[in-house]
């Protein structure tokens, strides 16, 4: 006997499921796609435990017949298709009948559902790919799912779900992309009882946008339109000025299909390279329309690529439109051609010289002349004073000295450096802390062999990172309270993230409380940062660029790395140095920590500056 069988098909089709239902958000965007397509002008959306215990979706479409509600949860049963030729003309979100398949073959699915001309509904309620039953029911048109326990017959796949935010955060993804391509629908999503959005149908786009993302995020963005004989181009871009290291709110979508593209990201990304700082994405919302049959969106089973006919000529319209958009809002540098009103600056010729109203005065010099001959006489002083900037010029010599408002008594001839040079570096005329803050950038401290120099970011860094290191093997923290609290409105998917790291942001010093479905409110951050509101926004756009790499325990390697990055966060925060008793207290910190030379990544903080270096320079 062979060795080869043939699957049961129960088997097979749970196998199959893993292509379409990967997690949670997967069914979200099935059903909503389904619901899109059966012509509802409203849809709701209600999930329990991140989709875990239950994922219902109610939409007031056509519904289905009695027939119909049994026969669509068989493999490739569907309406959209019928001949291969339709392939190449698709215009709805579903086609191949793989959804509900996949989905009852891993869940406990019902669905109530009525058509307009239906006396009563049909429930059918099916589980493993099984079928419970079928009954009348009482019911409103459109459809009904519920789908419930996830993975309850696949204990594998459910285990390696990840936390209910993250899940959730997946979910909200899936309902913002496809409420963003039918701002004229209504859409509501709860969780857990909780109401995240109720979207009334939106006037345009850019209303659903802010409906969705926030009234900041809207008024970042400008319009952008193109047309050409291979593609039409509409949405919005975002200014260059409000770039974010984060991404999270880049959209393409084709022919009302939201769709991911490296390739044509690398077309937005090169139109704005002159436009913003490497290493910043900026915000777009590009929807293509294209001929139907030059696209194919069957390429992948969550339909989330596509495959463009022309594909090189679209990356050309993308880059090109991109960028006439940026010039025309005057993004990029400009030239002032209004010039009423301006300064009419003459046009000199090469013989300039009769323009000249006096003549340049000339300048005394003395080559052989010795600042540091201490043995020099007043008079030789005084000739000397011409070639002073503030004695009297050997061209102008009744012009006033600026040293005729000091006393005779002030200024001596020959320079008593026991009483002049020797009286400046007196302990009295000095901060008691004998540092400087040069530039703001370094703390420049004398010692017995010579000059300490400190770098004040590299110094924060290494204290910051023992700092949070202590902070995450012991629970105890400093944080820094601010006076007024920051609100700072960061989305629904990332407050997700907050929610999900809360506990380790409070263990590093981080005073971080949810406010509303999409705000946070930073009261207090940990020692060493800067608590001014524009920081503080800096610092949470930073931290949402850490906290999405996503660390599922803070194991023994992982707590060095994100204690550096977190130094790194803190180091780099702007809160300049504002005296040398502010400094003192910085070099004390530096000088507890074990290794007070180098960074966490092995850059040098202290650099020593010996007397016979500065006796080189001289």
């Amino acid at each position: 006997m062979g060795r080869l069988q043939i699957l049961p098909g129960n088997i097979a089709d749970m196998i199959a499921a893993g292509e379409v239902v990967q997690r949670p958000a997967s069914v979200v965007k099935e059903l909503m796609e389904n619901a899109v397509d059966a012509g509802a002008d409203s849809v709701t959306v209600v999930i329990a435990d991140a989709g875990r215990t239950l994922i219902q979706v109610i939409d007031n479409g056509c519904g289905m017949s009695p027939d119909d509600a049994l026969l669509c949860f068989e493999r490739h049963a569907t309406s959209k298709i019928s001949s291969a030729e339709d392939l190449s003309a698709i215009g709805t979100y579903g086609f191949r009948g793989e959804a509900l398949a996949s989905i009852a073959a891993v869940a406990q699915v019902s669905l109530k559902t009525r058509r307009q001309e239906d006396e009563v509904g049909t429930e059918v309620i099916i589980q493993a790919s099984a079928v419970q039953s079928r009954t009348e029911c009482a019911a409103p048109k459109g459809c009904n799912f519920a789908v419930r326990n996830l993975f309850y017959n696949v204990p594998a796949r459910r285990k390696f779900l990840k936390s209910d935010n993250i899940e959730f955060k997946h979910i909200v993804e899936e309902f913002t992309r496809i409420a963003l391509t039918r701002p004229e629908l209504g859409f509501s999503l709860s969780h857990n009882g909780r109401d995240i959005y109720v979207l009334k149908p939106a006037k345009s786009l850019k209303f659903r946008i802010t409906d969705l993302l926030g009234g900041s995020l809207a008024s970042e963005v400008v319009d952008l339109h193109a047309r050409s004989s291979a593609v039409g181009l509409d949405g919005f871009i975002g200014r260059p000025d409000s770039a974010r290291k984060t991404a999270g709110s880049q959209f393409f979508f084709v022919n009302g299909r939201y769709f991911r593209s490296a390739y044509l990201h690398r077309a937005v990304m090169k139109a704005y390279e002159e436009f913003m700082a490497p290493g910043l994405t900026p915000t777009y919302f590009l929807f293509l329309e294209v001929p139907s049959g030059s696209v194919d969106v069957n390429i992948h089973p969550t339909k989330t690529e596509v495959k463009f006919e022309e594909d090189s000529i679209i990356f050309q319209v993308i880059y090109a439109s991109v960028r006439k958009t940026l010039g025309q809002n005057a993004f990029g540098a400009s030239i002032d051609f209004d010039t009423e009103g301006s300064v009419e600056l003459p046009q000199l010729s090469g013989d300039f010289d009769g323009f000249r109203s006096s003549p340049a005065p000339s300048i005394g010099t003395d080559p052989d002349f010795n600042p540091f001959d201490l043995g020099r006489s007043e008079e030789a002083f005084s000739e000397d004073a011409g070639a002073h900037p503030g004695g009297r010029s050997a061209a102008n010599p009744s012009a006033p000295s600026s040293f005729d408002s000091f006393p005779a008594s002030g200024f001596s001839g020959a320079v008593d450096k026991s009483r002049d040079y020797g009286a400046l570096f007196e302990d009295k005329f000095l901060p008691t802390t004998q540092l400087i803050i040069l530039q703001g950038k370094y703390i420049v401290a004398p010692g017995s062999s010579g000059l300490m120099v400190v770098s004040i970011r590299r110094a924060r860094e290494r204290i910051l990172f023992e700092r949070f290191l202590d902070s995450l093997d012991s629970e105890t923290h400093v944080t820094q309270a601010s006076l007024f609290p920051v609100q700072v409105r960061v989305g629904v998917e990332n407050r997700l993230l907050f929610d999900e790291y809360s506990s380790l942001l409070s263990s590093l010093g981080f005073d971080i409380s949810a406010f509303g479905t999409d705000t946070i409110v930073v009261s207090g951050v940990p020692e060493g940062y800067s608590c001014d509101a524009a920081a503080v926004e800096k610092m949470v756009s930073d931290l949402i660029l850490l906290l999405s790499e996503g660390p599922d325990s803070v194991s023994v390697a992982m707590k060095n790395s994100l204690a550096e990055k977190f130094a790194l966060l803190g180091a780099m925060s702007e809160a300049p140095l504002k005296s040398p008793f502010e400094a003192q207290h910085l070099l004390d910190a530096l000088f507890a920590c074990g290794n007070p030379e180098y960074t966490p990544n092995g850059r040098r903080v202290i650099s020593l500056l010996p007397v016979n270096e500065l006796d080189k320079k001289f």
